[in-house]
């Protein structure tokens, strides 16, 4: 088919372009048959003369579905009707409108899924090619970049790849890795090179002396073949990638195509030593040049002789505005001498002494293949990046180098002979008009380096035979920092000219190829190299023309025997390849679950992988190895049913179907299923329940009003329209209760209780779904006669939703600490006396007796105590007594102090056994513990809680912890799938971290008049000893198990807690513990436990709490001159409406009594803390609030004056200075400057009054990074940005606003010290050491790039000192 170019510079078939003149059909297809491709939409743009048959053509190639295995309808349409796959009519004329979006839908056909074509249909699927890899558009449509280009860029844009398929070019494809498409670009021009691949096919490996997978010739050579040979699309290059040593990161890394030649060649010659190839590369690719000077007086000439591999060409010559126009042009410059004179002049060994001469190169010979590297990367000294010149630069089909070969002899009577540089400078010419990346010393960071070899002499040969004929470019589209390669080849067998783009591959033509010449168009004037193509030939590859050499490519029939050999044993792995895969189409991949019954009591989770011709027996079988269950469970006591894991809803059994093949029973192969599969297990004694489609799950919960229990759930399935009487009669079978007494509860979400009383009313109509949760009671109590929301049914529901589980670590008691607090008025005198006596009871000692007592209390005296004692007070009291032990629980556990005793009376026997007068609570008593900052100044601890996390609740788990789980007949404990999900979910939800801030300060505990704010209402609370089984309980510390509704507040929560902590809630902090043990404290007094959930932990540290508007704050101490310059010093407490100076003066005492510093209030100061950058300084008559913005978690520096306080006023502005002496290369101590204002000439007139250095020689540059912005000597005279163009300090690239900021200046006049090369290496190893320690780095250059290596041994060697 004759290819035209479109007007999108793409190639469309020339069918194609006549059709473009037509009205246009825009058809999205959406792929309904898969859950995968659901939300994909394949997008075809067609003549609106193509037929309905041809639709389904082009839709069958571009989804990769065999045709006539799927059905396409009309989409967004009532009707949904299908269209005729077998139909001539036009688009058009079947209702398709031109110019707008005509959505259809792929269907299944006759209920089959459609099939995947094979590998000779050429598609991705036959290549190991996902969807997303392919073009989405047919027809002259732009499509997005290709895999590999950077985001700067896109691809060249060929559509005309997805029209031809393998079977039209003949030619494969090769899948870009990543990154790698200047590998493919570099593989397929040395496939089509004739020569290069026959001598390939004629070299043999030898498994005995080399492993293959390292052996690069063999695995080009297995490439080479597969790309000659296969049927697929395109074919990976892992193989040889994994023999150059690379691992998958270098796939992401982008190359030059030109490195990449010369690395490999290199790698190629090394492997190919002692063998008929060790010259192959030198024959085909290697030419010879003169570097020679020729002095201008004598005519006296010096030279020496360099190999190359390439010619690199100047695309624009330094410092000139225009580029040459071709490559002859690019050519002649190459070979243009340059003359020395003036300051260049070349001192002549004859004349001796120097002279005008005349420096140049000359061609002696060019290679069989002849490489031009076109140089389109430049550097920009103006912007100092690197470009990319896209000027136009044409190149010849047809190439004649005589004009360019030096015809004089090699060795002339009056020139002297230099010795031949041999390998020593391979594939790089030395010419002042080439880069540095060709220098020598390059290549010992890039590739191989070669030891020097001797490099055969070859006849010259005349000028007529120096026609070369191109037939590959290998084009570069996108910027400097990165874009996308791809190679254009002509075959040599039919001059037919290819596109090699990835794994696309098609026709062009010679005004493609001139398409790649580079520049624009020309039609837009003086903004024409504004819009310049970037996309451009980059390296270009001749042929010499010579009917001798030429070669044709080895047919099959020609390869040597180990050719044909390696042919067969690739094209048995590709077929058991493809065996493979066609058995991984007809594998039905689903999720599995078990509730193993020995290993967990959790769901367990794992993936089955069944044929689907495989009956429902056989994948029970697999079932039940894979839980592992042979040897637990027999057999035939283990069934799969259809289960939705999302909703915990077991959908149907499949009873009588067990020789039913998995594929019918699970619809299909698919890439994703709608539902799971349960291995379900029972006992041998039982009778596996059936499930029919349309069933709903119910688990149903006893609730006991007698001992406020609630049961374990019990599952019964039930239908959608079943009424409510005949719901309780369903409960009545499986639980043995009355249906006539009995109330059904529907929680429909969490704590969404609601009564389902209307006896004809169905279940749908009440709101279950799937899957449901009920609670049922069933007595003669009076509480069915009150209503719902006050019944004690709904109270004890409302607790168990509400209740969580918490463990509290209580603080240590010392036994020499006075840390409890008497009462103001003690009632009892002989108490409290007692209480003085050395060996008075221990808090521990009261808290052992009280719990003693609740073991001989009955359910009786619980329930009478709220009404019957008369001197218990309404306000003592924050919690109902309403939990009782459950009968099946053992006396160890059934310990609760806060059922048993009154709050009040225990707390006042704890008070009196402390002894001691009462100790107001704003007073902090002498053995308060110091706070976590003070121990660990790494840990975070004065952050507060936030509601912000949601809270999750295992009802099922919480009530009647210790009951024994009711075996059902599916094989489910009584816990059932509901609480491992949950546990499972709050388990991730004791990861998160409470990390909001307050606005206004912590709500305090008292109202105004100093009086405890009173709950409301009561919320239950019960705590009981607990023992840590880490064993992190020992040495004295106690911890409780706390039962608590999550809705009481922060305050009544501490109230309660007052008894077991032995002092009042003003006197101890609350911290919730996260991931690894970090603390943050809890000080939000009116919030509640929403936030929290079952199991979190809970740390009392004694110490005050904070009162509303107070705020804890960190003091460091600034020490600007020392190696570490942030030292934490105390923790304190600001409070909203105080003064800077204040907080100083009750600063003083603390820093003397902690820190052993003795301070002046007018010697030291205070200012703001980000991080460890110093920043405002606060002053003596600011006020927090006012002045001063102030938070939780709040840190401030404290900073030791050496005289009086400079900074008066908040106009001023105090700059860190330090001075950059090049002359010892040392820094100076850091100096403060204050600044009046934001004038550089002030900060520089400063600066000179404090040096000396004189005002005209004075440069100043602004810091990196963070205090003390530390740098390298070695580097901070050129790294730097010294002496910005900026009139003041607040301007970019300075941008000094606030105080803080560090300046260093130095003198512009003063020299670096000179060093040798040991005393910088010295001194380079001692900044490094010094920058570490700092944790500074030791430098700010840019990210190198990562040189381009081929590893010989198979990998690269790791240095044993980096780690």
């Amino acid at each position: 088919m004759e290819m035209v170019p479109s007007e999108e510079n793409q190639l469309v078939p020339k069918e194609i372009e006549n059709a473009a003149e037509e009205p246009r059909v825009l058809c999205i297809v959406q792929d309904t048959t898969n859950a995968k491709t659901v939300n994909e939409r394949l997008t075809l743009n067609l003549p609106a003369s193509t037929t309905l048959s041809k639709l389904f053509e082009d839709v069958a190639h571009k989804a990769s579905y065999v045709n006539g295995t799927f059905d396409l309808a009309w989409g967004k349409t009532g009707d949904m009707g299908s269209l005729d796959p077998s139909s001539e009519m036009s688009l058009t004329e079947s209702g398709f409108e031109p110019g707008k979006r005509n959505f259809l839908q792929l269907t299944d056909k006759d209920g089959e899924q459609p099939q995947i074509a094979s590998d000779e249909s050429g598609t991705a699927g036959s290549s190991g090619l996902d969807d997303s890899s392919q073009e989405r558009f047919i027809g002259p449509l732009p499509r997005d970049g290709t895999v590999g280009c950077s985001s700067d860029c896109s691809s060249p844009s060929y559509s005309y790849s997805s029209i031809l398929n393998k079977s039209d070019t003949g030619y494969v494809g090769l899948v870009n890795q990543a990154m790698t498409c200047y590998l493919n670009s570099l593989l397929q021009t040395l496939f089509m090179t004739p020569e290069f691949r026959n001598a390939l096919y004629n070299w043999e490996f030898e498994e005995s002396e080399e492993d293959p997978v390292t052996s690069i010739p063999y695995q080009l050579q297995r490439l080479f073949l597969l790309l000659q040979t296969s049927k697929k699309r395109a074919i990976e290059t892992t193989d040889v990638t994994r023999s150059f040593g690379w691992d998958s990161s270098e796939a992401w890394q982008q190359h030059d195509v030109q490195e990449l030649c010369r690395v490999m060649f290199d790698a190629l010659e090394q492997k190919w030593k002692q063998t008929e190839q060790a010259d192959l590369i030198n024959q085909l690719y290697q030419g010879k040049l003169k570097d020679y000077v020729r002095c201008l007086e004598c005519g006296y000439e010096s030279w020496r002789i360099d190999t190359y591999l390439d010619i690199p060409l100047v695309i624009r010559p330094f410092g000139a505005s225009q580029a040459y126009s071709s490559v002859e042009e690019a050519l002649q410059a190459f070979v243009q001498p340059e003359t020395l004179d003036g300051v260049n002049q070349y001192f002549c060994e004859r004349c001796k002494k120097k002279c005008d001469a005349r420096k140049g190169l000359r061609f002696l010979h060019f290679p069989y293949l002849l490489t031009l590297q076109l140089k389109r990367f430049d550097f920009d000294y103006t912007t100092m990046h690197r470009i990319k010149l896209n000027d136009r630069m044409s190149f010849p089909e047809e190439l004649d180098m005589g004009p360019f070969i030096d015809v004089e002899d090699e060795k002339s009577p009056q020139t002297e002979s230099c010795t031949d540089s041999g390998a020593e400078n391979e594939g790089s010419c030395h010419s002042d008009q080439m880069s540095n990346d060709f220098s020598a010393d390059d290549g010992v960071d890039e590739g191989i380096c070669l030891d020097s070899a001797s490099s055969t002499e070859r006849v010259l040969k005349p000028k007529s035979s120096l026609t070369f004929e191109l037939f590959s470019v290998m084009v570069h589209s996108g910027s400097a920092a990165g874009g996308h390669y791809y190679a254009c080849i002509k075959s040599f067998s039919d001059g037919q000219w290819y596109s090699f783009n990835d794994q696309h591959v098609s026709k062009i033509t010679q005004e493609d190829i001139r398409k790649t010449y580079g520049g624009s168009s020309g039609s837009r004037g003086y903004y024409s190299s504004a819009f310049a193509s970037s996309t451009n030939a980059y390296m270009l590859i001749y042929r010499l023309k010579d009917p001798s050499r030429n070669a044709k490519y080895l047919d099959c029939d020609d390869f040597p025997e180990h050719i044909k050999h390696l042919v067969q044993r690739e094209k048995e792995s590709e077929e058991q390849e493809k065996r493979q895969r066609e058995i991984e189409r007809n594998t039905c991949k689903i999720k599995l679950f078990c509730m193993h019954p020995v290993k967990t009591m959790a769901l367990m989770e794992n993936k089955l992988e069944v044929h689907k011709d495989k009956t429902l027996r056989e994948a029970t079988e697999m079932a039940y190895k894979l839980m592992e269950l042979d040897g637990v469970v027999p057999l035939d006591c283990c069934r799969l049913v259809k289960y939705d894991e999302f909703h915990e809803y077991l959908e149907r059994s499949y009873e009588g179907e067990d020789d039913t093949p998995m594929g019918l029973l699970l619809g299909g192969v698919k890439s994703s299923y709608m539902f799971d599969l349960l291995l379900e297990t029972r006992r041998p004694e039982q009778v596996f329940q059936p499930y029919k489609p349309g069933e709903v799950m119910v688990k149903v919960h006893v609730v006991d009003l007698k001992t406020d229990t609630i049961a374990p759930p019990v599952s019964i399935r039930a239908y959608l329209n079943q009424s409510i009487t005949e719901f309780k009669q369903l409960i009545a079978q499986a639980t043995e209760l009355s249906a006539e007494t009995m109330r059904v509860v529907l929680e429909r979400c969490y704590n969404d209780l609601r009564l389902v009383y209307v006896p004809n009313k169905t279940l749908k109509a009440e709101g279950f779904f799937r899957s449901n949760k009920v609670f049922v009671e069933s007595s003669e109590s009076p509480d069915h006669q009150v209503t719902f929301t006050d019944s004690l049914l709904w109270k004890l529901l409302d607790r168990h939703g509400n209740t969580i589980r918490l463990f509290v670590s209580l603080p240590v008691q010392s036994p020499g600490t006075n840390r409890t607090i008497c009462p103001k008025v003690c009632g009892d005198t002989e108490e409290c006396s007692e209480g003085s006596k050395g060996n008075r009871n221990s808090v521990e000692a009261i808290l052992e007796e009280s719990t003693e007592k609740l073991k001989n209390l009955s359910l009786q005296q619980q329930q009478g105590s709220s009404t019957s004692d008369s001197q218990k007070s309404s306000d003592t009291s924050d919690f109902e007594h309403i939990e009782s032990p459950s009968p099946s629980q053992e006396p160890d556990s059934s310990v609760s102090a806060a059922v048993a005793v009154d709050n009040r009376e225990l707390e006042n026997r704890i008070r009196a056994a402390g002894g001691g007068t009462y100790s107001d609570p704003e007073t902090q008593f002498p053995g308060e513990e110091r706070s976590d900052s003070e121990v660990n100044n790494d840990r975070s601890t004065s952050s507060v809680d936030s509601d912000i996390l949601s809270s999750s609740h295992s009802s099922d788990t919480l009530c009647n912890a210790d009951s024994g789980p009711i075996q059902l007949a599916n094989g489910l404990d009584s816990h059932s799938i509901t609480s491992s999900r949950r546990s499972k979910a709050n388990e991730g939800k004791k990861e998160t971290w409470d990390t909001a801030e307050e606005d206004s300060g912590t709500d305090s505990e008292y109202d105004e008049n100093g009086k405890s704010k009173a709950e409301s209402y009561y919320l239950y609370f019960r705590a009981e000893p607990y023992a840590q089984e880490d064993g992190s309980g020992e040495g004295g510390q106690k911890c409780v198990l706390v039962h608590v509704d999550k809705r009481i507040t922060l305050s009544a929560f501490k109230q309660n807690l007052e008894p077991f902590v032995g002092v009042t809630s003003t006197q101890f902090k609350v911290f919730r513990v996260y991931a690894n043990n970090q603390e943050f404290e809890s000080v939000r007094l009116n919030e509640t436990l929403s936030s929290f959930s079952d199991d979190n932990k809970i740390t009392i540290r004694l110490g005050r709490a904070l009162k509303k508007g107070e705020y804890r704050v960190k003091v460091y101490q600034l020490l600007v001159n020392d190696a570490e310059p942030c030292k934490f010093l105390v923790d304190t407490v600001f409070a909203k409406g105080m003064t800077v100076k204040q907080s100083k003066e009750e600063l003083m005492p603390q820093l003397k009594d902690q820190c052993k510093l003795d301070l002046n209030i007018d010697k030291f100061r205070l200012r703001k803390k980000t991080w460890k950058n110093p920043g405002t300084v606060f002053l003596d008559y600011h006020v927090y609030e006012e002045d001063i913005n102030i938070s939780s978690n709040w840190e401030v520096f404290l900073e030791v004056l050496d005289g009086p306080e400079k900074m008066k006023s908040m106009s001023q502005l105090a700059v860190l200075t330090r001075r950059w002496t090049p002359a010892q290369m040392k820094l100076e101590p850091f100096q403060e400057v204050v600044l009046e204002s934001s004038s550089v000439e002030e900060l520089k007139e400063k600066l000179s009054e404090i040096s000396g250095i004189p005002l005209e020689n004075l440069d100043f540059a602004k810091g990196r990074g963070t205090f003390p912005c530390d740098i390298s000597v070695l580097e901070i005279h050129q790294d730097l940005d010294w002496n910005p163009k900026v009139s003041t300090l607040n301007v970019w690239p300075l941008y000094i606003c606030d105080d803080g900021a560090v300046v260093f200046y130095r003198d512009s006049t003063e020299e670096p010290m000179e060093q040798s090369e040991d005393e910088r290496n010295e001194l380079m190893k001692k900044e490094s050491s010094r920058l570490l320690k700092t944790g500074h780095r030791v430098s700010y250059s840019p990210r190198k790039e990562k040189a381009l290596k081929i590893y010989l041994d198979g990998g690269p060697v790791k240095d044993p000192g980096q780690d």
